[in-house]
């Protein structure tokens, strides 16, 4: 931020947001790029690890994700797209693929770009909490519904043999990801791919699956059949009671693992609310992150409709706390954990509304990377008691 002062100052001027120097809001609360070579492929948190970098770099432009993906992960950029929204009337959704690939693996990752914090329109994806029912299935966010593809004055998601895409703009999110993922995935019969997203992208993220449920067909048997994982961060609620057991049940009829991580106090995941009025519900496992790092496999994260004033508090002590650690983290992990100025101005905010600075993607990469990799071993059976979990690994 300083160095872009200097610039402007300087009458060099600031980079387009198409040049490959340029970095985003959320770019400069935490300019990480590298991955924790430490955590190799063989490592239980390595596709979460990968996934969470894949969800910060999305908030970037085509060219900077492709340089960091090529020059500095030294893999496959598959490319970067804007989707149309039917809704908003231009292209408001945005998604990479990269693809990992080596001797023992070939994996494509689809990172859906979470919500920009000054872009007016992918906010109003976020407050738009009107119900999409789908029959059958339940209700859904409409406004993630509208950002994944769903389209104005058509009732249901037309089967992708029946849809007609219009060429006067960009393809519509679910059916164009649809195409380019049953391209890679038919080079090779052994390829796989993993979905995730921050924020936003992380609604947008378990909403593609629940689509490719609710159409029957050869190519999204295919689809499904490759989906080995869906991996989501600081994820807001996107349906009610009746979809999440839907899910649940399609879930574990296709094999499909469904981690969503939620880190401290981070407000996103605890909306829109789960009451009597709004009646939106979080499903599946949840993976919920102190302040330490430290994981607990629960039903629901702590104080799940954030606003509590017994919470209020805990949660100023605990913001007071991430400031602290803010300063005395790379001097016990070392550099690669440093945070910048930027994000410490946000962790001060954070001592008034506490979940603001939880939210940031720091803290989600530090968590893939610093907490228990026991909770990602495959397909744990995990029994509740007191709000702790125990686990029954395989036996193989």
């Amino acid at each position: 931020m300083v160095g872009l002062l200097q610039n402007f100052l300087g009458g060099k001027g600031m980079p387009g947001k198409s040049s490959r120097t340029f970095v985003s809001f959320i770019g400069h609360l935490d300019k990480q790029v590298e991955l924790d070579r430490n955590i190799k492929f063989t490592d239980g948190n390595y596709n979460a690890a990968l996934c969470m970098m894949a969800s910060k770099i999305s908030y970037e432009n085509k060219f900077y994700i492709e340089t960091v993906v090529q020059d500095h992960w030294k893999m496959e950029f598959l490319g970067s797209y804007d989707f149309w929204n039917d809704y908003q009337r231009k292209a408001t959704t945005q998604a990479f693929m990269l693809r990992d690939r080596s001797d023992d693996h070939d994996t494509i990752v689809v990172a859906f770009r979470g919500t920009e914090p000054f872009d007016a329109e992918a906010w109003c994806s976020d407050f738009d909490i009107s119900w999409y029912q789908l029959e059958e299935v339940g209700k859904i966010h409409g406004g993630f519904m509208k950002a994944l593809g769903l389209q104005n004055n058509i009732v249901g998601w037309p089967k992708p043999e029946e849809f007609k895409q219009d060429s006067s703009h960009p393809a519509l999110a679910y059916y164009g990801i649809r195409v380019i993922l049953k391209k890679h995935l038919l080079e090779n019969d052994k390829a796989r791919y993993i979905i995730t997203g921050h924020s936003l992208g992380g609604a947008l993220a378990i909403l593609f699956p629940a689509v490719l449920t609710f159409h029957n067909g050869k190519d999204s048997d295919l689809l499904l059949k490759r989906l080995e994982g869906v991996y989501t961060f600081g994820q807001p609620r996107v349906g009610d009671k009746d979809f999440g057991r839907y899910m649940e049940k399609k879930m574990i009829e296709h094999k499909i693992k469904y981690l969503r991580f939620v880190y401290g106090n981070d407000i996103v995941p605890r909306l829109p609310y789960d009451d009597k009025a709004l009646m939106f519900k979080h499903f599946g496992t949840c993976l919920y992150y102190n302040r330490q790092y430290e994981v607990q496999v629960l039903p629901e994260e702590p104080n799940k409709n954030y606003f509590s004033p017994m919470g209020a508090i805990p949660m100023m002590m605990n913001a007071f706390g991430e400031l602290i650690r803010s300063l005395t983290i790379p001097y016990r992990l070392g550099l690669d954990y440093k945070e910048g100025p930027l994000f410490k101005m946000f962790r001060l905010m954070g001592l008034v509304m506490p979940g603001a600075s939880a939210h940031c993607p720091q803290d989600y990469v530090n968590a893939t990377r610093l907490g228990s990799s026991h909770v990602f071993l495959s397909h744990p059976t995990i029994i509740y008691e007191n709000q702790k979990s125990k686990f029954k690994f395989p036996i193989n």
